[in-house]
């Protein structure tokens, strides 16, 4: 069994520093993705009164009835949209699925965009009031923090600060609402999300103030990560090391089960996995690729790169 670490050498910064003092900020949270993959953002601009309005509604569907919540189940959709039922994530290469379930909401497109064809439409339960205003406010506060991070990334690799801003532009992006249910019984071989890493560009994670969420260190152990309420845990994804050609790590990382004394709460959670537009082609960037070395990874398309992970964890 590996270690766990307890101390906090994840970095823990603040988004107004992004202004401030913009190289420092950049060189801290830029350090803390190379050597851990993770970092704890403040100040993201997301307000506390629309995390407490989500949190509430989010709450008010996963109460709502078993067949309720299916009604909201898209066949042949991979989850990309609406409601993916308990038990049905598995990580890629475990056997035991997650103990969870989720809803997710994609970015809204007008009716003659161009990645319609790849972006379904979202779908939105009846039965909670204001859910679809309150998850859209969230989702556009998640994107604007998004790419305040994705400057500060892109002011760390030496690149124009703006690089990004075009990678993103209608990108893919979803958010999930999380729901782990209390565990009266013993689980077996399952917990509540199996070491995983993310697809995506980057994660920004609101609700893990809940004990459970590790991070796997790169000699071995696993790190215990524990944001102060509010506080965003962001997170580098697969897209994001293939294009950096493993300069910023896309770190495994897992959510354990509660403690005893803490079995009979549930666990909530709010992910907003950033993409980058479906089109958007993934190479290693200039300067990424040692002298006389080949890219880690071959070029990929966004999208391409989506539905090859997404069938090996069983959404698709």
């Amino acid at each position: 069994m590996t270690d766990i670490l307890t101390s906090d050498t994840v970095a823990s910064v603040s988004l107004d520093d992004a202004d401030r003092n913009p190289q420092a900020f950049a060189q801290e949270l830029g350090t803390s993705f190379e050597q851990y993959g993770f970092a704890i953002v403040r100040d993201h601009g997301i307000s506390q009164q629309l995390i407490e309005r989500a949190d509430a509604r989010a709450k008010a569907f996963f109460a709502l009835p078993e067949a309720v919540k299916r009604h909201y189940l898209i066949a042949g959709s991979g989850g990309a949209r609406g409601y993916t039922a308990f038990g049905v994530e598995t990580a890629k290469g475990a056997a035991a699925h997650d103990l969870k379930e989720f809803w997710h909401v994609g970015r809204e497109l007008e009716a003659e965009h161009k990645f319609r064809a790849v972006m379904a439409d979202n779908v939105w339960p009846a039965e909670v009031e204001d859910f679809r205003e309150t998850f859209l406010e969230l989702y556009d506060a998640f994107d604007s923090a998004g790419l305040k991070v994705l400057r500060a990334i892109a002011r760390f690799l030496a690149v124009d600060e703006e690089y990004f801003t075009d990678t993103v532009r209608d990108g893919n992006s979803v958010m999930r609402l999380l729901h782990y249910p209390p565990q009266p019984e013993p689980t077996g071989n399952h917990i509540r999300a199996g070491a995983h890493e993310d697809i995506n560009t980057i994660t920004l994670l609101l609700g893990a103030e809940e004990a459970g969420l590790e991070l796997l260190t790169s000699d071995g152990r696993w790190l215990a990560v524990s944001p102060k309420p509010g506080e965003l845990v962001v997170n580098i994804g697969d897209m994001l090391q293939r294009l950096t050609n493993g300069r910023l790590r896309s770190t495994s990382h897992r959510v354990v089960n509660p403690a005893p004394d803490r079995a009979s709460n549930a666990r909530y959670s709010m992910p907003f996995f950033l993409h980058f537009r479906p089109d958007f082609m993934i190479e290693a960037l200039p300067g990424t690729v040692p002298a006389g070395e080949q890219p880690k990874w071959p070029p990929i398309s966004s999208h391409d790169y989506l539905l090859e992970r997404l069938r090996e964890i069983k959404l698709a």
